[in-house]
């Protein structure tokens, strides 16, 4: 068990805490490998640089992605008080998400698994020293 009091616990936990400005899309429908495409193309850069990045990508992955970096600036506008020429993308992550399995009719009445798989996406954002 863990020493101390409740409050004193949730204390240590929360100034454990990240405070970087994030934005996290759950069940995005589309791959974690397609997505980690036009993720790695974003990682490091400066938001507009990103934004112009995600703009002209024509994968599909890239629409999702430009608008969960814009909820994520948006975060550090409204809840940080951050300035939007500052901020880079310092992290980008696709974690894997849950699988719909759907069936495909093949010859013979047989039945072939088609697997529909979801992501889940995060965007963290920090400002230039």
């Amino acid at each position: 068990m863990a020493k101390g009091h409740r409050s004193q616990i949730k204390r240590e936990r929360n100034a454990q805490k990240d405070t970087r400005p994030s934005a996290k899309l759950s069940y995005a429908r589309v791959s974690v490998q397609k997505a980690c495409f036009v993720l790695d193309a974003i990682r490091g850069k400066d938001v507009q640089t990103a934004l112009a990045i995600l703009e002209y990508n024509p994968r599909y992955a890239s629409s999702i992605i430009k608008k969960l970096l814009q909820s994520a600036i948006a975060n550090a506008e409204n809840n940080n008080g951050m300035n939007t020429e500052n901020l880079y993308v310092a992290e980008c992550y696709a974690n894997k998400g849950p699988t719909m399995k759907r069936v495909r009719p093949r010859a013979q009445g047989r039945a072939y698994r088609i697997e529909k798989r979801m992501s889940h996406i995060t965007v963290v954002l920090d400002e230039k020293k």
